[in-house]
């Protein structure tokens, strides 16, 4: 009889895959449970002797391809609420976990990975590809680097200021508190990176954000609820700001979903005076709701996603 026609090739790409599947037979559910029935006598996780597997590897072709389909469609069993990432969400984490886990190996690895993608997979896979992460964190360093440029431009000729400079009073506000000219540089400052930000986030951000949102979080309950721009300023306007005194303002909360209580990464910008200064977050003097506690651990706390520092001079940073 006269062989059917196979092209070039295929019969043994053909073997290989049948070759494959006999050797996955043995993790398969439906032949734990063939072989549980056959043989009550072995359980159905027990692993298989040789004369077993000499017996599987003499299976027709068409019985091995009937297993594997059935296999496959069985149906599956979630648990309780069925938080199984899909497929292409649970590749990305892994690769941004991989690129998180070889920022101490080759050099080309380290130049082409994000500081945002090490510090913070998760935006990835919002972004959904390396490149936009990257776009996104060198267009708001660049913000860091305009502002701190234009400022120093208007006041000091675009050299940075010196130590001196910065710890200059310049005004005492109507509740008797000194701001020294390196307070209010980093307000002119932040003014600037801000707008900047915003733009940046408008064309690169697919999902919602928030600038300057004031929030009232209770650590001890662990309550967090939004301040509405009027509210903030009705309370600022009574007793120097007292009523504020359980409350956080983060820079930029990036959220990764519509719900704007959730932070996939908080982000603060930092214009260290003088500039040789390490930028560093916030401690809360003993006199705050949360003192001794750093603006990152608190934001952490009350957001949920990590807090990382922009600055002209380091980039981003995570302390």
């Amino acid at each position: 009889m006269t062989a059917p026609y196979r092209p070039r090739g295929a019969t043994s790409r053909f073997s290989a895959v049948h070759s494959d599947i006999m050797r996955l037979m043995p993790h398969l559910p439906l032949f734990r449970r063939l072989t549980r029935r056959n043989r009550p006598d072995v359980q159905a996780f027990a692993p298989m002797s040789f004369r077993q597997v000499a017996r599987w590897k003499a299976t027709p072709w068409w019985l091995s391809l009937v297993l594997l389909t059935a296999c496959a469609s069985s149906p599956s069993r979630p648990g309780h609420g069925d938080l199984r990432l899909d497929t292409e969400s649970a590749a990305k984490l892994r690769h941004a976990a991989a690129v998180s886990r070889s920022a101490t190996g080759s050099a080309s690895t380290q130049e082409v990975a994000s500081q945002l993608i090490k510090l913070t997979p998760a935006v990835l896979v919002i972004l959904k590809h390396d490149n936009s992460v990257n776009e996104l964190e060198e267009r708001l360093m660049d913000c860091a680097i305009q502002a701190e440029r234009q400022i120093n431009t208007r006041f000091f000729g675009g050299r940075p200021p010196t130590r001196n400079e910065c710890l200059e009073t310049v005004e005492v506000d109507a509740c008797g508190k000194s701001v020294t000219r390196a307070m209010r540089l980093g307000q002119q400052k932040h003014a600037l990176a801000l707008k900047c930000a915003r733009e940046v986030l408008d064309a690169l951000w697919p999902a919602p954000f928030s600038i300057e949102q004031r929030y009232r979080y209770y650590p001890q309950a662990r309550i967090l609820e939004t301040i509405g721009p009027d509210e903030e300023a009705r309370l600022l306007g009574q007793g120097c700001g007292h009523e504020l005194w359980r409350t956080i303002k983060p820079d930029i909360v990036l959220h990764g979903s519509h719900d704007l209580l959730k932070s996939a990464l908080t982000l603060d910008f930092k214009f260290p005076c003088p500039n040789t200064n390490q930028a560093q977050w916030t401690r809360y003097g003993a006199s705050s709701a949360y003192a001794g506690k750093g603006q990152d651990e608190i934001y952490t706390a009350a957001l949920g996603g990590k807090a990382v520092i922009i600055s002209p001079r380091e980039g981003v940073v995570l302390r």
